[in-house]
């Protein structure tokens, strides 16, 4: 009796480890394209991590914004991994909200493009791993260009892409010379037009943190937008965002367009696109200065410094950001596919290079684009398209109404960077930047 007994406790204390219930990771991310596929790829990491289960809240970009910083913000526990940009690492890696990342040998930390790598970094420690990334470039017909006979440099002037966007735009035949986003929001028109100022010698706000908006270099980029818009591009431009300018481009309508180079891979895509094959790049454009003209993101992976699951949650950020994910979506789907702008090992990929025609492109793109030193005169900020501090969010989006107003005519470039400023004026004083 006593040996069934003893018996019949060991099985029963297996099969309690057996059944033990597996660890449960809520992870936030966003609803594009290379978000799915890694939902759809986490079955390899649980059959290859039996005790932990994924639980996806998947959120379109505004409304994942809002739900990740108000649960960070009030220690509210909700996920274990979020996804966020490299707007919110830096702020809340110093705030100390997020678990500083830990990775192994094999994770390579010294494959990630240095880009990335310091945008994600506060004092040397990273705070999010890059799932993908992103700089922007140009994207153009090179068959217009050849028919008009001009030769895109590998680093073209914003006065040379005006001259190409006057001698190919042909709306009677349904093509505009240039497609520019124009619908306001900090990293919508924002994004865009940050990096112009920036090219133009400007900058968001100078070392006394006094925002700059009336400044010629803003009135000048501005007044060159809205003009080059008007004259050359499609009409409605002052509600077109990244989504809108693609289905145009792919559509054929679109002769030029900068945006950001993750954009590639869809309009070099002959399912996706008319023009695939039509399709060349090159370097965003400059004006007074290289600085600050293409911008710098990555959606990233990170882990909330109050989470319960540590250990599980690295686990999953350090698989989801691996080289050999990036090897799984290859096998998966094609190299074509792979989450780009994050890896040398990506870059030096014979499969992916043969795949990618804009790779070249893309990763010059990235690497020269340099968050803590971004604009001509010196700034107290870091950051490219925006400036990484909280009360960005409000002044990026009161600025990106006045400008999409300017360009849609229904108020002068003078008047909306006066509002601009005005508005900009109230944020930073309100929040004691100074008096």
């Amino acid at each position: 009796m006593k040996l069934k007994a003893s018996l019949a406790l060991a099985f029963g204390l297996a099969a309690g480890l057996a059944n033990a219930a597996p660890t449960e990771l809520v992870i936030a991310t966003v609803n594009n394209g290379h978000m799915i596929e890694m939902q759809k790829l986490g079955k390899n990491f649980e059959q290859a991590n039996p005790d932990i289960k994924l639980k996806w809240v998947t959120l379109e970009e505004g409304v994942l914004r809002q739900r990740v910083t108000t649960d960070i913000a009030t220690k509210g526990g909700q996920f274990d991994v979020m996804t966020i940009g490299m707007y919110e690492t830096p702020i809340w890696g110093k705030k100390g909200w997020l678990q500083e990342l830990k990775t192994d040998a094999a994770y390579d930390v010294d494959d990630l493009l240095p880009a990335m790598r310091n945008g994600l970094s506060v004092d040397g420690k990273l705070y999010a791993a890059p799932f993908y990334g992103e700089s922007s470039m140009l994207m153009y017909r090179k068959d217009l260009a050849d028919k008009v006979g001009v030769t895109v440099p590998d680093r073209p002037t914003w006065v040379q892409i005006k001259d190409l966007a006057a001698k190919i735009h042909d709306p009677k035949n349904g093509v505009y010379g240039i497609c520019l986003r124009g619908k306001p929001g900090w990293g919508d028109n924002m994004a865009f037009l940050s990096t112009l100022v920036n090219t133009y010698g400007g900058q968001w706000f100078d070392m006394s943190w006094k925002p700059q908006l009336e400044s010629k270099p803003w009135n000048d980029a501005i007044t060159f937008y809205v003009d080059l818009l008007k004259n050359y591009g499609p009409p409605g431009s002052s509600a077109n965002s990244f989504n809108e300018i693609l289905a145009l481009t792919n559509a054929g309508k679109c002769g030029m367009w900068i945006d950001a180079t993750i954009a590639a891979s869809f309009v070099s895509d002959p399912k996706q696109s008319k023009v695939a094959d039509k399709m060349a790049f090159a370097q965003a454009p400059t004006a007074v200065t290289p600085k600050g003209a293409n911008w710098l993101w990555a959606w990233s992976l990170a882990i909330p410094a109050g989470s319960k699951k540590v250990d599980a949650a690295q686990k999953f950020v350090n698989w989801a950001t691996s080289k050999e994910y990036i090897q799984l979506v290859g096998k998966t789907n094609g190299w074509a596919a792979v989450p780009t702008g994050t890896r040398k090992s990506t870059y030096a990929n014979a499969d992916f290079q043969k795949a990618a025609k804009f790779a070249a492109a893309e990763k010059m793109a990235i690497d020269s684009a340099n968050p803590n030193d971004s604009t001509l005169p010196k700034s107290p900020y870091v950051g490219v398209q925006f400036a990484a501090i909280p009360e960005f969010q409000a002044i990026g989006i009161a600025v990106g109404q006045q400008m999409s107003s300017a360009l849609a005519g229904k108020t002068s470039v003078e008047a909306a960077l006066k509002a601009g400023q005005t508005a900009a004026e109230r944020e930073m004083k309100k929040a004691g930047y100074y008096k």
